[in-house]
């Protein structure tokens, strides 16, 4: 079992203020793997304070230099991946499968991708006799989630540093272990003392005190939307910037002129990814009415070539859900389902045949789903899909448009223009033609309940700047 109650404040590894032990468990064995330290107010003042310090020498250093250091890294985490790709799996119960080629690599990519816009991006540019600056937002305080953990931290931290601003990371308390392994890579990277430190703690006393703190200048969140909404609440007095990825219920409209067999079985392999623990998933996939039927056997086919297994068992299968309360909100749901008349098309409520151990779930495919039903409202992130016949294109692109969310969209279509034109009528941040996966230079985050901000790419960078004019920083020039 890992000791892991040390936070990284200002270049060092120090005790909490006051202990506050908390077991990690394996979601596939619900054994404790590791022990670490929730964190209080005086661990954040005092992170948040060496931040502060680090920031006017950190944000002053020369653009090469900043991409040396996250060149160096980058360096490091190569040399460490594999421990990342396990770290995630125990932490949190994602597949090996995936955590070696999606979860753990996810990071270097953003980090790659921040040496990448640097490469070429301006901070300075004059319009006529104004020179337009953009300058690092300041001291940065950083909630992440558990589901995509490296993702969610390093999306963050690696613009942060490329444009000369500072950290204080809150990681979730659910699966620690990758954010805890990530602060030892960049200090073996010799990121300087102050400029990124890591307190972990629960989101009423941690999460809290970071979306609070007046010396904080900007807040980044990713989680739930109503937890999104208090640490709005928490910023608004101080009126920093606050960046938000919350929740989605995303739309797959499946057009009349798809390859119908083909569409649903990657849209419900979509949907399970990651053991349905993905806020872009397309969990509402849309079906021309006249075709439900053959879409619904499928469907049926892909959810029951689906299998939930060992996290570190080599093959393409789903692990557990991240933990005891995500198990329960997600048979709650199921069950809700059945009571409010879906059809159950495949799995359904209680763990997988034979398995008796662990956060399994059943891959599950309802059908019969109206739009108005609970479980094509509300995020359930688990491995269920909601099946919702469409009479024609326009009652398709409404029901997809008809959720408080606004993450991502998915269009499947034989025709690419006619596949472009419903992918502009979607009211989401992003879009899928076709099944085309996320493209890290482009930008992530949504629309509506689904947050403010991007993520990602040049968009994510921008984020972390402030625009200063000077005005008449050339003088005239004299006829």
């Amino acid at each position: 079992m890992k000791d892991c109650r040390q936070f990284y404040i200002d270049g060092k590894w120090v005790a909490p203020a006051a202990a506050s032990d908390f077991s990690v468990t394996n979601p596939a064995t619900e054994e404790t793997i590791a022990t670490i330290s929730l964190g209080g107010i005086a661990d954040v003042n005092k992170a948040v304070a060496a931040a502060k310090r680090a920031f006017p020498s950190f944000s002053e250093t020369k653009l090469e230099d900043r991409v040396a250091l996250l060149r160096k890294i980058i360096e490091v985490y190569q040399s460490r991946i594999e421990e990342m790709a396990e770290t995630i799996s125990w932490e949190m119960g994602a597949p090996m499968s995936l955590t070696r080629a999606a979860q753990a690599p996810v990071g270097l990519a953003h980090l790659n991708e921040a040496v990448r816009i640097l490469s070429y991006f301006k901070f300075e540019e004059m319009h006529g006799s104004t020179m337009m600056r953009k300058e690092p937002v300041g001291v940065c305080g950083f909630i992440t989630p558990w589901n995509w953990p490296m993702n969610q931290i390093v999306c963050k931290v690696a613009p942060a540093i490329a444009t000369g601003c500072t950290v204080i990371l809150k990681p979730s308390e659910l699966a620690p272990l990758s954010a805890y392994l990530f602060a030892q890579i960049l200090d073996e990277a010799g990121v300087p003392a102050g400029v990124f430190n890591m307190v972990n703690g629960d989101g009423p006393t941690v999460g809290a005190a970071i979306a609070s703190h007046p010396d904080i200048d900007m807040v980044s969140f990713t989680g739930s939307a109503r937890a999104g909404v208090a640490v709005a609440q928490a910023a608004a007095p101080t009126v920093k910037r606050v960046t938000q990825e919350l929740g989605g219920k995303s739309a797959n409209i499946i057009l009349d002129d798809a390859d119908l067999e083909k569409a649903v079985k990657q849209g419900v392999q979509s949907c399970f990814r990651n053991t349905g623990q993905s806020c872009d998933a397309p969990t509402r996939m849309l079906v021309p009415k006249a075709k439900m039927p053959a879409a619904i056997v499928a469907a049926r086919q892909a959810a029951e070539a689906t299998k939930a297994g060992n996290p570190l068992a080599d093959g393409t299968h789903i692990g557990p859900l991240a933990g005891k309360a995500q198990f329960a909100k997600v048979e709650r749901l199921i069950n809700k389902g059945l009571e409010e008349g879906a059809t159950l098309v495949a799995g359904g409520l209680g763990k997988p045949d034979g398995v008796t151990k662990g956060y399994f779930v059943q891959p599950t495919v309802f059908a019969d789903v109206r739009n108005d039903m609970t479980i094509a409202r509300e995020e359930i992130f688990g491995p269920v899909l909601c099946m919702i016949p469409y009479d024609d294109e326009e009652h398709a692109i409404a029901i997809a448009n008809d959720t408080p969310y606004g993450l991502s969209g998915y269009v499947t279509s034989g025709d690419m223009d006619h596949a472009r034109r419903v992918a502009k009528r979607i009211r989401a941040g992003n879009v899928h033609i076709n099944g085309a996966r996320s493209a890290f230079y482009g930008c992530f985050g949504g629309y509506k309940q689904s947050g403010n901000g991007r993520e990602w790419g040049e968009a994510g960078l921008e984020e972390f700047l402030e625009l200063k004019a000077i005005f008449g920083y050339e003088p005239p020039q004299k006829s």
